[in-house]
């Protein structure tokens, strides 16, 4: 066997709540996971300023502090904590094989963690603010509490964005909300409630120029409309960008049952299965509906448990088989 294949019982794909928590839980069942962080350590998490809603942290956390302390805790336990994204998978045999680079790698199981990541409209002011973290998110509900009795911005169109501009509309003074056509692609009950909301306003047929700011924190968003080119200015303090998720499982098409737009889909609901025996999922790369920090987790810990009880099931012995692989 070439010396550039390595043999593993358990192999986690992406790190994140939903990795790590995989990872806490898959070493303490003596499976020696290993896990490649991905193209972005730690997950959307460590772009979020502050995370006020996670239990534990009574006076909040950064997210870059949080997914360093889950890392350390997932390393305490013996998980192989590695860097680089996989870039090719093989899940037609008993064995499932990932590459990294030119490394390919064999696995009893595997848990995709791989997340999604949100769209934006790659504004360079959007970018620049969301990097600062100074008022640009794609989360109403982890970080519209930051914004309460304030004035916002939101864009977006659809049930999600919909349910965003509703959520913030209960903690500020202000939603406004852009609507690139002249109509909603939400659901008629969804948009009818944000037209019904008192402190939403609807602007239609509008699209964002620019986020203004004072170099740290946003201060407002000049808009224009798309029909007659206008522009004027509106007061915020807070940019909300609801324009949809891509989740990051390309890499799996070939062999994973996806919906639509990408997410992986459940064999079995109330499970991390998915239809290939001895792969499964957690985290945001099968959520489209609740995209929590919490939510991931648990899915973490189900896959790393589902994944245990597979092994189990097939009598494999939890010592790691390498001595064939060096």
């Amino acid at each position: 066997m070439s010396d550039t294949i390595e043999r593993v019982k358990c192999l986690i794909i992406g790190s994140g709540p939903a990795g790590y928590t995989a990872a806490i839980y898959a070493s303490r069942a003596n499976m020696s996971p290993v896990l490649y962080q991905g193209e972005q350590p730690g997950g959307q998490l460590t772009t979020t300023n502050d995370v006020e809603n996670f239990p534990g942290y009574p006076e909040g956390i950064t997210g870059p502090e949080m997914m360093m302390e889950l890392q350390k805790q997932a390393e305490r336990f013996g998980t192989d904590i590695r860097h680089g994204w996989v870039t090719k998978v093989d899940f037609s045999g008993d064995l499932h094989k990932a590459w990294v680079n030119e490394k390919e790698i064999h696995a009893d199981t595997i848990i995709i963690s791989t997340g999604a990541s949100a769209k934006y409209l790659n504004l360079p002011s959007e970018q620049k603010y969301l990097k600062l973290g100074g008022g640009v998110s794609a989360c109403a509900v982890c970080d519209g509490f930051f914004y309460r009795n304030q004035e916002v911005v939101i864009v977006g169109a659809g049930d999600s964005a919909c349910e965003e501009a509703h959520y913030l509309s209960k903690l500020c003074k202000k939603v406004t909300m852009l609507v690139r056509r002249d109509e909603f692609r939400a659901s008629k009950i969804m948009a009818k409630r944000v037209q019904n909301t008192e402190n939403i306003e609807i602007l239609y047929n509008t699209e964002t120029d620019e986020v203004l700011g004072d170099g740290q924190v946003v201060t407002g968003i000049r808009v224009f409309n798309n029909k007659t080119n206008e522009k004027h200015t509106i007061e915020a303090t807070g940019f909300f960008v609801a324009i949809g998720h891509k989740p990051n499982t390309d890499v799996f098409k070939d062999y994973l049952d996806l919906d639509e737009t990408g997410y992986i889909i459940n064999a079995k609901p109330g499970t991390s299965l998915t239809n290939v025996e001895g792969v499964f999922v957690s985290g945001d790369a099968a959520d489209h509906v609740y995209r929590q920090a919490i939510t991931a987790a648990g899915t973490g810990c189900m896959a790393a448990l589902d994944a245990e009880r597979y092994l189990a099931a097939k009598d494999a012995d939890f010592e790691v088989a390498t001595s064939s692989y060096n």
